[in-house]
């Protein structure tokens, strides 16, 4: 394919998103055609400036409200227990714990008598004592005692959230409890593989969720945001190619030759060779979570003799608020298993590399979320597939926003 092609989904039985690729390749080129004066740029034009505002109306961003019909990760099973845990999770103060059985729990972390944070009460057994006036409750929210009368009132309490635990993740359903539905958690397998392992970290990002999605689709950014990390000069000008379908957004891009980067060269036998080959694969999978996956290899060996060398990251992002979010990742690897300085060595890199995205979203949070009426960003042709994935986190937080304004239907 040429360069900036926009591709057919590779799944069997997707859907074609061609038509929309096409127009959204129509778009940039529209909007991209900016005027020139004689003394160099300028601004667009009043028509250009007014088509990418347009543009970014029917994206999401960092006001869109939060898609809760969706697995979100809400810790690691290792953080979660006997301790009274607070976290924020898509705008909502929770307090986490582990029943005397091991079972996590997730509540509001508020009573419901006068707001008290539970997170700052205590746990006894399975319940928790309000730290203010000593109602208690249990693990499903319920008051069960109110110490100042004899008898607790039926019928009153807080929320509680449906969690289930997979290996060493805690997943959280945000929305209504009767939909969530445990096959609908995004399939991590490789992680019990004894072809892979993997090492797992989280940090906060003062940055919109949909903002780290698509740093993580647009990978252009490599050889500017990490240039003396990850990057190299070719990355950006490599061909690439667009997946596309009803629920598919990836890019792939295969860069060759190339001079690997240190987290590669030193960490493999590649070395510092001149005729190393770099693919790669960015997917969004779900408002909670992004794939990253990898292949190094030498292309001076042949087909037939080459060693290749595989990362995945699974990016697990869970909004705190509009302009925070909790970002999770695992960092698995195919080779060097067992090799703990190289384990090391590889994690510490690609956290350091994930720092340097949290650097570049911060920077940007601010001048989004002060922005006016003025403001505008121009697409072009390397962000289709962004662009897509935000018109389709919109779509979902939108359809889920009206299906909470219909009124019930009666059965019959």
């Amino acid at each position: 394919m040429e360069r900036g092609e926009i591709a057919r989904s590779s799944r069997p039985g997707a859907g074609c998103r061609c038509c929309a690729a096409h127009a959204l390749r129509a778009e940039f080129q529209r909007v991209s055609q900016l005027p020139t004066e004689e003394n160099g740029m300028t601004l667009p034009s009043a028509n250009a400036i007014g088509a990418s505002q347009a543009a970014l109306k029917r994206m999401a961003d960092r006001d869109t409200p939060f898609v809760k019909n969706a697995w979100y990760l809400a810790a690691y099973g290792d953080e979660v227990g006997r301790e009274l845990l607070a976290r924020t999770v898509l705008g909502k103060k929770l307090a986490f714990y582990r029943t005397t059985a091991g079972v996590p729990v997730a509540l509001d972390d508020r009573c419901a008598h006068r707001s008290f944070p539970l997170s700052r009460s205590t746990l006894d057994a399975d319940t928790i004592v309000c730290g203010y006036h000593g109602f208690r409750y249990d693990a499903e929210g319920n008051w069960v005692e109110v110490p100042s009368q004899p008898k607790c009132p039926k019928g009153v309490g807080i929320r509680s959230y449906k969690l289930v635990e997979q290996g060493p993740l805690i997943w959280i359903w945000m929305g209504e409890v009767a939909d969530a539905n445990p096959s609908l958690i995004p399939d991590l397998s490789w992680m019990h593989s004894a072809d892979w392992e993997w090492t797992k970290g989280q940090m906060d990002v003062k940055g919109n969720y949909i903002g780290l999605h698509e740093n993580l689709i647009d990978l252009t950014h490599l050889s500017y945001l990490h240039a003396n990390s990850l990057g190299s000069p070719e990355y950006a000008r490599a061909p690439f190619n667009v997946d596309l379908s009803d629920t598919t957004f990836a890019v792939e891009r295969l860069v060759t030759p190339v001079k690997l980067p240190p987290i590669w060269s030193q960490s493999t036998p590649l070395g510092d060779t001149k005729t190393g080959a770099r693919f790669a694969r960015s997917e969004f999978v779900s408002p909670a979570l992004h794939l990253t996956s990898a292949r190094i290899y030498d292309t001076a060996h042949p087909e037939h003799e080459r060693r290749y060398y595989g990362l995945k990251v699974a990016h697990l992002i869970t909004p705190i608020n509009n302009g925070e979010c909790r970002y999770f990742a695992i960092i698995g690897r195919d080779f060097a298993l067992g090799n703990v300085e190289v384990r090391d060595f590889f994690h510490n890199s690609l956290y350091a590399i994930l720092n340097e995205d949290r650097y570049g979203l911060e920077l940007i949070e601010p001048i989004v979320a002060e922005r006016d009426e003025e403001f505008f960003e121009v697409s072009v042709a390397s962000d289709a597939a962004a662009v897509a994935m935000r018109r389709y986190i919109k779509t979902l937080a939108l359809q889920e926003q009206e299906a909470g304004r219909r009124p019930a239907v009666a059965a019959e």
